[in-house]
């Protein structure tokens, strides 16, 4: 019905003149204009105007003075008509207090005393347990209604006192003092399953941040009738019954407790499986509130049922839901089995998927339920293997709230502080985890190498990159032509976490191998004794040029001068030497290091530097090598690194060929771009990989020989081979040594002298 500005005002007349009569007065007219009325009032752009003409006293005071007629109840006509304007009014009433600025005024006009009366007089005839509802059912008969059948007039005055009281602190206190709590839990008994919705409705907007309300509806004993209630077949009434115990149990672990001991555990944890998805999310809600009561409830929650609901809430397109599912989950993951059940029932992978949603609640609560699931170190190797780590990490920064961030760090910090813990619980997740390097998943083994090369102690690292092949799988993927950009980006990334930990960095930060014979102390000579003829016993020629040394300095620099002085070459006895092949100004270098133990080369050229690497490599002047690979590493460049490789090849620089492959890794993209294609790319790191494997892993600190005879025997022993076969393989080893002792010498033999014979 269209009704204009006019027709309003000529509406509100009619109940000012029902108001005026000191008799009965036209009820029927009174209904219309009261139907009128309230369609004018759904209409939400006609609110405002409705209000300044006046309509709120009016309604109130008919509202009154029908409370003052009531007809006889045995007129059932008379009656009917008397709650269908009682009915009307409530409704306009509870239409015009939608609005928040209205509903002051409302209150003011008395409205609230009126509405708590109605529901204590309609009480008798929608509930059972009203004394007037029995005695009218037995004088009127079977069959016949006393009262509207809908019990439209209860529902109505408890819609208008929730909407009132909504977000409203002051009208709520007034509620409350007008006594209208008692009778609205008394209508959760009504027969009239609208009825107890609207009586739900009021009752969770008056217990919602208002604990004295709250007080007063566990006192009038509501908790049994709404855990009654969640059992309803409407799903309005067990949404909005749920929804009351959620506002009750809030803040306040006595009625919480009182709630759980009324039975209401199951009833909610049923309503998981509801058809109403508000039901289910307050259920959820609910859930994740009773789970902070005690430790036992997490436990029964997850007994009766929950966990596996949940986790298929999670998976819902419905955003509220999935918040909801993650925030029960959450708590329930304080619990240490639960923790293990969550994952073992799937809900881990929908958890990191609500973790990467848009929506900052759904990623906070699933933030704090990964947080809680990686307690258990049953389910590190879960994690490691659905990807958690790099999943975690790429969404750390795309999280809305810091919080939410902190918790995603805190996961990976407590996986990490449980695989490097001590305890047999932290050893057994370490080795569940190792084990998961043999899986015929190509994505888990990846997934799981680049989780140990981060967060294994060092103490296993051998173990877990050697003998369990860790390394091959990461340097694998590197070589992969196949594997995707964001495969050989953490591949790279982890290899570059393994060689810190491996100390292939070391030369940087380390000072390098002084001159002298492994395991003796050396005194070294003053600087001035360089080329200096004072004292000299012997004297090399260079380039035609004299260079005056001592054989007391050059017999503690290495084992190359050594032999050359004391050994059955000419050079033992000859007081002039001549070294053809090598340049007077790396020669004049090696003898400042020889006598002072250091050496400066930041401003040594490059060129120069590879010839004073390839001489400190022929004299086995360790720690002038190492000296030499730290300053061409500080040199590198994407076009000079696979000429550097080659080098460190050729002269045996292992922890310059570390630095050329971590340059690389460094650097992976641009090195891979420069290269003239994938193939000679991939080619050439696949002699770098090969190069690298051979060097990167060392015992006591030293890089050592893979195929020297202490490895073979130590290996062979480590098989449980018999004591004849590792004899047989450390004689085929020492065999091998004495020939790359033999290979040495004849190198140190192209030492030449003036007059050089053969020996």
């Amino acid at each position: 019905m269209q009704v204009n500005m006019v027709d309003v005002q000529s509406l509100l007349d009619t109940f000012r003149a029902a108001i005026s009569y000191s008799s009965d007065f036209d009820k029927v007219n009174l209904k219309k204009a009261a139907h009128a009325l309230l369609e004018c009032c759904k209409q939400d752009e006609r609110i405002e105007e409705v209000v300044r003409l006046g309509a709120i006293d009016p309604v109130v005071q008919v509202l009154k003075s029908l409370e003052a007629r009531s007809p006889d109840r045995l007129d059932v006509p008379a009656v009917q008509l008397h709650d269908d304007i009682k009915k009307e009014c409530c409704y306009i009433l509870g239409l015009l207090s939608v609005r928040p600025e209205y509903q002051n005024l409302i209150a003011q006009s008395g409205a609230l005393p009126c509405l708590v009366r109605l529901l204590e007089q309609h009480y008798a005839s929608t509930c059972i347990g009203g004394s007037a509802f029995r005695a009218s059912s037995i004088a009127c008969g079977p069959g016949v209604s006393t009262s509207s059948g809908s019990g439209g007039v209860a529902r109505r005055a408890a819609d208008a006192i929730t909407n009132l009281a909504h977000e409203n602190v002051e009208i709520k206190n007034l509620v409350r003092k007008a006594a209208g709590i008692p009778p609205l839990v008394c209508l959760l008994e009504a027969f009239d399953v609208k009825v107890q919705r609207a009586a739900c409705g009021a009752l969770r907007t008056l217990a919602f941040k208002n604990d004295e309300n709250k007080q007063v509806i566990v006192s009038n004993g509501a908790l049994p009738k709404l855990v009654q209630l969640l059992r309803s077949e409407d799903s309005g009434v067990h949404y909005e019954a749920v929804g009351v115990i959620g506002n009750l149990v809030h803040s306040s672990q006595e009625v919480k407790k009182k709630v759980l001991d009324e039975g209401a555990l199951q009833p909610v944890i049923n309503l998981l499986n509801s058809e109403c998805p508000d039901s289910k999310r307050e259920a959820a809600l609910l859930l994740g509130q009773f789970a902070t009561a005690d430790a036992d409830t997490k436990v029964h929650i997850s007994q009766r049922g929950a966990v596996v609901p949940l986790i298929k809430m999670l998976m819902s397109r419905d955003t509220t839901l999935r918040e909801m599912a993650a925030f029960a989950l959450g708590r329930l993951a304080q619990n240490v089995h639960n923790q293990a059940g969550i994952v073992q029932n799937g809900g881990l992978v929908p958890l990191l998927e609500s973790l990467e949603s848009r929506q900052y609640n759904l990623q906070h609560n699933a933030a704090f339920a990964l947080y809680g699931l990686a307690e258990s170190e049953d389910n590190i190797p879960n994690l490691i293997k659905e990807g958690a780590i790099h999943r975690l990490e790429d969404c750390c920064q795309n999280l809305q709230v810091q919080a939410s961030r902190d918790c995603v760090q805190k996961t990976i910090s407590r996986m990490e502080q449980k695989l490097k813990s001590d305890s047999p619980a932290g050893q057994r997740a370490l080795y569940d985890l190792i084990f998961l390097l043999r899986s015929s998943n190509a994505l888990t083994r990846l997934r799981t190498a680049i989780a140990l090369a981060r967060f294994s102690p060092e103490a296993m690292m051998k173990k877990i990159f050697i003998q369990e092949r860790g390394v091959a799988v990461l340097l694998d993927v590197v070589l992969d032509t196949t594997a995707t950009p964001r495969q050989q980006k953490d591949s790279t990334a982890a290899l570059l976490t393994l060689l810190e930990k491996m100390d292939a960095l070391s030369p940087v930060t380390e000072e390098p191998q002084q001159p002298g014979r492994s395991g003796e102390s050396r005194v070294y000579l003053d600087p001035k004794y360089v080329n200096n003829p004072t004292m000299s016993d012997v004297t090399f020629i260079v380039e035609g040029r004299h260079f005056y040394a001592h054989r007391i300095a050059l017999l503690e620099a290495s084992e190359a001068f050594r032999i050359m002085f004391t050994g059955v070459y000419k050079e033992t006895s000859m007081n002039y030497i001549t070294l053809p092949d090598m340049s007077y100004d790396v020669f004049e270098i090696i003898m400042y290091f020889v006598y002072t133990g250091s050496v400066d080369l930041s401003t040594v050229e490059s060129d120069l530097t590879f010839q004073l690497l390839q001489a400190a490599d022929k004299y086995m002047l360790m720690g002038l090598k190492r000296l030499c690979e730290m300053a061409v590493a500080e040199k590198l460049t994407l076009e000079n690194v696979s000429d550097t490789f080659h080098i460190s090849e050729t002269y045996n620089a292992p922890q310059l060929t570390k630095r050329c492959f971590t340059f690389i890794l460094k650097n992976f993209d641009d090195a891979k771009t420069l290269c003239a294609s994938n193939e000679v790319f991939f080619a050439f790191m696949q002699k770098l990989v090969a190069s690298l494997k051979r060097s990167m892993f060392d015992i006591g600190g030293r890089d050592v020989d893979l195929l020297s005879p202490a490895v073979i025997v130590a290996n062979a022993i480590s098989a449980n081979v018999g004591s004849q076969q590792a004899a047989a393989a450390a004689a085929a080893a020492a065999a091998a040594a004495a020939e790359a002792t033999a290979a040495t010498t004849t190198a140190t033999g192209g030492i030449s002298n003036v007059g050089e014979e053969e020996r």
